[in-house]
């Protein structure tokens, strides 16, 4: 589970700094920021309202999480590396990728 409603009190009850807050909840201080910064940007203020449940919360902050993943991955031809990488000298597998 996210820790994002401890990383709000922490910062609008407390008024403890982003430092602070990372040692307190064990979490990086980039990963702070991001989610003081995103609360702010959707407008969600302490206290949180209590309709909001932590699944709301999540989808609000991080709406990318609730997006399925779509498109595909690149899957090189290993026949042709294989083949290029036997026919010619000084040929590496970076300079084929």
């Amino acid at each position: 589970m996210r820790k994002i409603q401890e990383v709000l009190r922490l910062n609008h009850s407390c008024g403890c700094s982003i430092r602070e807050i990372s040692n307190s909840c064990e979490i990086s201080r980039s990963t702070v920021s991001a989610y003081l910064h995103r609360a702010k940007a959707s407008g969600l203020s302490w206290p949180l309202p209590e309709e909001l449940s932590d699944a709301c919360l999540e989808e609000r902050l991080v709406p990318s999480a609730a997006l399925p993943v779509t498109g595909t991955r690149f899957s090189p031809d290993f026949q042709k590396v294989h083949k290029e990488l036997q026919s010619k000298k000084h040929v590496t597998l970076t300079l084929l990728w």
